[in-house]
């Protein structure tokens, strides 16, 4: 080979070393060393921690009655969920924390009121750059809580049996970053024995809430994406 067709080779191949790393790169780093995104939360989740491990404990046996105050207790989990476009590969953004706290009272067979707290500066994902960037981009110094107030009875009818799901609606104030919506949302419950367990999936659009789209040079992120919510309610306040 001459010399000029040598150099030229080289050339090729430098050329095509650069095209992986910054076409396939992406690609080798979201697939095989990015980690498993954490399933979307479930009435039957075990896994319900900011994707580091973690059970939901539900006690069986017979229901203790509805009418009451049921509190948040372990096992309870919010966070988010967004995806994301890396040099054209997508991927999911999900941080969670069971830091999370409240009530709510059942009167008769109607829930009358209901309130929960997040603590915003637990919530924690794979990536602990993704995670300084939530909590500048939230404000968490400034606003370190999430809050939800139910605003309208939840009429539950007929007491769901053991192990059955009910879905219902719920509308209430959603306060984030500071800012305060009316949401009417679908909830999904499910009772066994002393424990209700409520688990929510409520889309949110950034703009509404004066967060900022979390996009970078290299990273772009939808402008909303969805909290989750999974309570694990145990019978006294």
């Amino acid at each position: 080979m001459s010399p000029n067709r040598k150099r030229l080779a080289i050339v090729g191949a430098v050329v095509g070393v650069l095209l992986l790393l910054v076409v396939g790169g992406p690609f080798v780093y979201i697939h095989f060393f990015a980690g498993n995104t954490p399933a979307k939360l479930s009435l039957s989740s075990n896994d319900t921690t900011g994707g580091t491990g973690g059970t939901t404990t539900t006690t069986s046996g017979a229901p203790v009655p509805l009418a009451g105050t049921w509190t948040a207790g372990s096992g309870s989990t919010a966070g988010y969920r967004v995806q994301e476009v890396l040099f054209g590969q997508s991927t999911t953004a999900v941080g969670r924390t069971t830091s999370v706290r409240g009530s709510l009272t059942i009167t008769g067979t109607t829930v009358t009121k209901a309130g929960f707290t997040v603590e915003m500066t637990a919530i924690t994902s794979d990536k602990p750059q993704r995670d300084s960037q939530f909590q500048g981009i939230m404000d968490t110094a400034q606003f370190p809580q999430a809050t939800f107030e139910l605003t309208s009875p939840i009429a539950l009818g007929t007491p769901p049996a053991n192990g059955k799901v009910v879905t219902v609606q719920a509308t209430g104030k959603l306060t984030l970053r500071g800012q305060t919506r009316t949401i009417t949302t679908p909830l999904q419950t499910e009772r066994s024995g002393n424990t209700i367990k409520v688990l929510a999936s409520i889309p949110v659009k950034f703009s509404d809430y004066g967060i900022a789209n979390p996009s970078a040079s290299f990273v772009t992120t939808q402008d909303h994406g969805i909290v989750e919510v999974l309570l694990v309610l145990k019978p006294g306040s």
